[in-house]
């Protein structure tokens, strides 16, 4: 006896007699992991690359490490952002996390 499976429902065969419901249970399940997973993620990847190649001089910038400074110079694939004054490092454009807005460095000091 046992108390998982009923033995008039193993024996009926009635799972094995569709194979259309695995399918359309199959094809739902990609459906919804697209519109929860995939979809979003492509979203905010198209707004990074926007951010990214919208980048210019003058713009203050936060990068995935947490630096925190203001673009001096832009190259096609590499930015140069002053830290500090007369501190200056290269960083790659992708690495930039978010551009804030005008006056904040000065409004930390």
């Amino acid at each position: 006896m046992n108390f998982f499976i009923s033995d008039a429902m193993a024996q009926s065969g009635d799972a094995a007699a569709n194979p259309m419901g695995s399918f359309i249970f199959i094809g739902v399940f990609f459906v919804i992991m697209y519109f929860m997973l995939i979809r979003p993620q492509q979203k905010r990847m198209k707004a990074h690359n926007e951010m990214v190649t919208a980048l210019g001089v003058g713009d203050e910038v936060i990068t995935n490490g947490g630096t925190l400074g203001a673009i001096v110079a832009v190259d096609e694939s590499f930015i140069k952002i002053e830290i500090a004054p007369s501190i200056e490092i290269h960083v790659q454009r992708s690495a930039v996390a978010k551009v804030l807005p005008k006056g904040t460095i000065k409004s930390l000091k």
